[in-house]
């Protein structure tokens, strides 16, 4: 009976101990990821819907400015919980580093480069057996005296909204990683954009979870009708109703990723 009683409070101190370890790696992920009040002052109007499924996150959301432009990204690492962190604070580090070099501002250069610095970190070479791990990712490059929007994406698509009218900007099917091994470049599309048009850029985690009736997925679908929905309201409104709608939708059913939608509306 006494060695049952300290087996279970070895186990309790041991999970106190990880629960411990895992908030203070929280900490360090958030302050690698941008401070709001710094992405305020570049974007003024924004909301950032972040929902870890654990305690730390494969999704990271970026932002920040490389001479007259302003980069912005969502991102959805291989995982989640502690190897999905681990990869997520690798892009928010590649992703300052390609910015702190010279050349020219093109999102798809910026993810040509950040797939090479991935798969060079993670010796992948294209061999059957090496691990796969990798990121989804939608990026945009806004340059804000001309208005126009750069989105070059691996997996995750961009939606833009003007005027209740939805319109997906389709992303190239590979991701920054070792399935990329032709490492064919990723496309570059331009939007001109006007004032009051809305950008969403997000992971497959809303989309993805279980709930409802008959416990079926979200599905991207029901997503872009909310967000057309939702498009004319302020962004605080925007992300309480998508974290509303979420938490109906899951009911008492266990978020299956993690989830992030970065939304943007241009003045």
């Amino acid at each position: 009976m006494k060695e049952s009683r300290l087996s279970r409070e070895n186990l309790l101190e041991q999970r106190r101990e990880l629960m411990a370890s895992l908030k203070y790696a929280s900490f360090i992920q958030r302050a690698v990821l941008p401070d709001l009040k710094y992405i305020e002052n570049l974007l003024h109007e924004f909301f950032i819907f972040h929902q870890p499924r654990d305690i730390v996150s494969g999704d990271f959301y970026y932002c920040s400015r490389k001479e007259d432009y302003i980069v912005v990204a969502a991102g959805d690492c291989t995982g989640h919980g502690v190897p999905g962190a681990l990869m997520s604070i690798m892009g928010v580090s590649f992703l300052n580093e390609i910015l702190s070099i010279r050349g020219p501002i093109r999102s798809s250069r910026i993810l040509n480069l950040l797939r090479e610095r991935v798969m060079k970190a993670l010796h992948q070479r294209g061999y059957e057996l090496e691990n796969k791990d990798a990121m989804d990712m939608a990026l945009c490059v806004f340059h804000p005296k001309s208005r126009k929007l750069q989105y070059s994406g691996a997996n995750n698509p961009l939606y833009h909204i003007r005027n209740k009218v939805l319109t997906e900007i389709k992303a190239d099917k590979m991701p920054v990683g070792i399935d990329a091994v032709a490492e064919n470049s990723f496309t570059n599309h331009t939007l001109q954009l006007k004032p009051g048009d809305t950008v969403y850029l997000f992971s497959d985690g809303y989309p993805d979870q279980f709930g409802g009736p008959g416990n079926k997925k979200f599905k991207y679908g029901p997503l872009r009708e909310l967000l057309i929905r939702i498009s004319d309201r302020t962004m605080e409104k925007q992300k309480k109703e998508l974290a509303r709608v979420m938490m109906e939708w899951k009911g008492d059913e266990p978020q299956v990723d993690d989830i992030l939608i970065f939304g943007i509306r241009f003045i």
